[in-house]
This record gives structure tokens, C-alpha cells and sequence, in this order.
């Protein structure tokens, strides 16, 4: 009887840890899919995108879709009507991936005579003076990695706008954008 007992409590014990396993696996599935569905692509209208080539050159190439990539933490790039628009998490400054590729419309403009014009927002949580101060950051790490890009300096103008709190959602309003002028 006693070992009937332990086959059972055997059996039992093998039944529960494969379903542990299995349920765990599930969620690993799902959190890996997660991971990869970070980086998202949304169709809409066309704007061009660029892509850094060896030896530093910049090529630039026209595609249909308006890039949009969000990362887990907040940080995120949008570009729609030619307005590149960089979003931050809170307290940070920190570019998402893709800051090269969506400054693509930007360069060709310059490179057509226009003037990059880069203006930094914040929201409106939290101490207003340390608010324009990351805003200020983050505008210059746009005019930095435009720069690094091939954009001459006096063709980028960093601007502060008249209301720098950014309307809309606190994640909306954490931005950067980068406008095309004549």
C-alpha cells in the first residue's frame, strides 16, 4: 500500500511540474513576442527615411509609410507632414532607435537649402525650471545627432518655442520636433 502511495504521489508530483513547465513556456512565448513587437510600423502617408552608410556618408531613401518606433519605456519617434517628432521617457533624454533613419526627410531638406529648426517641449508634471532645462537637453541631443549626420551647424537653429509645455498627453507633450524652414 505504501507503494502504491508513492507511485502515486510520483505520478502526481511529474503531472504538476509539466504543467509548470508548460505554462512557463507560454509565457516566455508571450514575452518574447512582446520583445519583438516593440519596434512597430504604422502605415501612413509618404516621408523618406535615411540610413547611416559605411565611412560615415549619409544615403538617403524615399519610402511610403510614416516610421513609427516605441519602445517599452516611453521613447518613441513620429514623423508626419515633414515634422520629425522625437518623444521621451519621463526624465530622460535618451533618442529611441531609428533617429538616423527618421532625420532622412530633414537632410534632404537641408541639402536643398532649407534650415532644420529644432524645438524642445515638456510636460507639465514636476518642477517647471528642471522641465525647460531636459527639454533644452533634448533639443540639443537632436541638433547633436543631426550633426553627427552630415548637417552643417549653421543650418540647424535651435529654437525655444514661445509656450514650451507641449500639449496633449504627458507622453505627447515630452517631445521634440524638428521642422524644415526657408
Amino acid at each position: 500500500m505504501n507503494n502504491d502511495d508513492s507511485q502515486q504521489n510520483f505520478a502526481l508530483g511529474f503531472l504538476v511540474a509539466l504543467i509548470a513547465l508548460v505554462i512557463m513556456f507560454v509565457i516566455g512565448v508571450a514575452f518574447w513576442h512582446k520583445g519583438l513587437g516593440a519596434a512597430t510600423v504604422q502605415a501612413k502617408p509618404a516621408v523618406a527615411a535615411s540610413a547611416a552608410a559605411p565611412g560615415g556618408a549619409v544615403s538617403v531613401t524615399e519610402v511610403t509609410e510614416t516610421v513609427t518606433v516605441v519602445i517599452p519605456d516611453g521613447a518613441s519617434i513620429r514623423v508626419v507632414g515633414g515634422v520629425v517628432n522625437f518623444y521621451f521617457a519621463t526624465g530622460s533624454a535618451d533618442l529611441a532607435p531609428g533617429a538616423a533613419e527618421a532625420l532622412a526627410l530633414v537632410i534632404k531638406g537641408v541639402e536643398g537649402g532649407r534650415k532644420a529648426v529644432v524645438s524642445g517641449f515638456h510636460d507639465t508634471t514636476g518642477d517647471a525650471a528642471v522641465n525647460e532645462e531636459l527639454a533644452k537637453k533634448r533639443a540639443q541631443m537632436v541638433r547633436e545627432v543631426l550633426a553627427g549626420l552630415g548637417v552643417p551647424a549653421e543650418k540647424i537653429d535651435l529654437q525655444k518655442p514661445a509656450v514650451t509645455a507641449g500639449s496633449g498627453n504627458n507622453a505627447e507633450a515630452r517631445r521634440v520636433e524638428v521642422k524644415l524652414v526657408d
